[in-house]
């Protein structure tokens, strides 16, 4: 008996538990219509944005509120949106930018941050019309849990990780889930031993051969007709790096791929551009830089500097994530081990 009683406390000793979801209702008085409006947004946007940052659910009827998840991010929840009600009591527009501050001030992206590394990561499915998609391995389930938690992304490594692949899943679901409005496929227009100006076409044409693999993608996951319809309606829209400048992106899910061929100032403008409501994700493969000479990768820079920056995160990936042919996984391995050679030399 007091055997069994010691293994008994030795294995609850070790056990993770996991608080269940509840649900808090919420009254905002005075039952204000037109307050209420404000506050939940156009199509409810406002609470959409609330849901995506805390990861709850949200559902109104009138001016009562149920608040769903964990207790924590519930109590948030509840003090943004009474915050937020109280705002429009002297007629103050809510728009993304009122309730991404109010997030901000409440601690979202602390709580966030903190219970993403205390959790073991979970093999989330990204559903799209043509697709579900599984993330393959740790690091792709904490590739796709950050950009689902974070506005700013990097997924760094080498080809066949599906750094931009699940990039773009995550796009899409954001799409069809109205968490955002449009897409951005952005790319530095720098390209191994050959420039821009010897292609035939106009800009369009000349950029659209380098984004060939993120179109690939998006046929897979909308298909081919749904995806004509949405860049002819500018829902996605396909931009070299260059033409950001100048531009605020609000409401979007932006990708800059293949950023290792960014320069400094480039990286810092394309940084600069995020507005309210929008997710970045940056990928890119260091040890692929095709840019002149005397040039510093902006990607590089960018590890550095924004290492310790909250609300960024950064997922690395190695040959053991590649998830093509088994070849190339050995062929980065053996190109790892010869560069790591070369600088020992």
């Amino acid at each position: 008996m007091d055997n069994n009683s010691d293994t008994q406390t030795s294995l609850d000793t070790t056990a993770t538990v996991i608080p269940a979801p509840s649900t808090h209702n919420l009254v905002l008085e005075p039952d204000d219509s037109r307050r209420l409006a404000n506050l939940c947004g156009q199509f409810d946007s406002h609470l959409k944005h609330i849901e995506k940052r805390l990861d709850v659910e949200i559902h109104h009827r009138s001016n009562v509120f149920a608040i769903h998840g964990d207790e924590g991010h519930i109590q948030l929840a509840a003090r943004v949106l009474q915050q937020l009600y109280a705002d429009t009591s002297s007629d103050t527009e809510i728009t993304p930018a009122e309730v991404h501050l109010a997030l901000q001030e409440a601690g979202a992206d602390t709580i966030v941050a903190a219970e993403n590394g205390q959790t073991q990561e979970s093999s989330a499915l990204i559903r799209t019309k043509k697709c579900t998609i599984k993330p393959r391995g740790r690091n792709q389930q904490k590739y796709v849990n950050a950009v689902r938690n974070h506005d700013i992304n990097f997924g760094i490594g080498p080809a066949g990780t599906g750094k931009t692949y699940l990039a773009v899943a995550c796009a899409v679901e954001s799409l069809l889930k109205d968490e955002v409005e449009r897409i951005l496929l952005v790319r530095p227009a720098v390209e191994a031993g050959e420039k821009l100006g010897f292609l035939p076409g106009d800009l369009s044409q000349k950029v659209d051969p380098y984004l060939r693999p993120l179109y690939d993608a998006l046929y897979e996951m909308l298909g081919f007709e749904n995806v004509g319809k949405l860049i002819e309606r500018h829902v996605i829209e396909v931009a070299p790096l260059a033409y950001m400048r100048g531009r605020t992106l609000n409401n979007s899910f932006i990708i800059l791929d293949e950023s290792q061929n960014t320069t400094r100032e480039q990286m810092k403008m394309f940084l600069t551009r995020i507005g309210f409501g929008s997710t970045a994700v940056i990928t890119g493969d260091p040890t692929q830089i095709d840019l002149p000479r005397g040039h510093p990768s902006g990607l590089k820079h960018a590890i550095e500097v924004l290492a310790h920056v909250p609300g960024i995160s950064f997922i690395h990936f190695d040959a053991k994530d590649v998830v093509r042919h088994p070849l190339v996984q050995r062929i980065v391995e053996a190109y790892n081990a010869a560069d790591e050679s070369k600088a020992n030399d």
